[in-house]
């Protein structure tokens, strides 16, 4: 029971010392994530049109 009560002061000593991030910093990183996604997500649907595209000329000719 000792070593679990001091794993807890531990973790509320080391919560002391995080340094969080403001909220221009979160919005901007947010902002960041979701166009990133949003890219790879035109990318990734392109791909797939350019390939179906492929395939059907493949599958025509044979």
């Amino acid at each position: 029971m000792e070593k679990f009560v001091l794993y807890f002061k531990g973790v509320k000593s080391e919560w002391g010392k995080i340094t969080w991030p403001d909220r221009k910093q979160v919005v901007a990183q947010t902002l960041i994530v979701l166009a990133i996604v949003i890219a790879f997500t035109i990318y990734t649907y392109g791909a797939d049109i350019l390939f179906q595209g492929i395939i059907r000329a493949l599958n025509l000719k044979a």
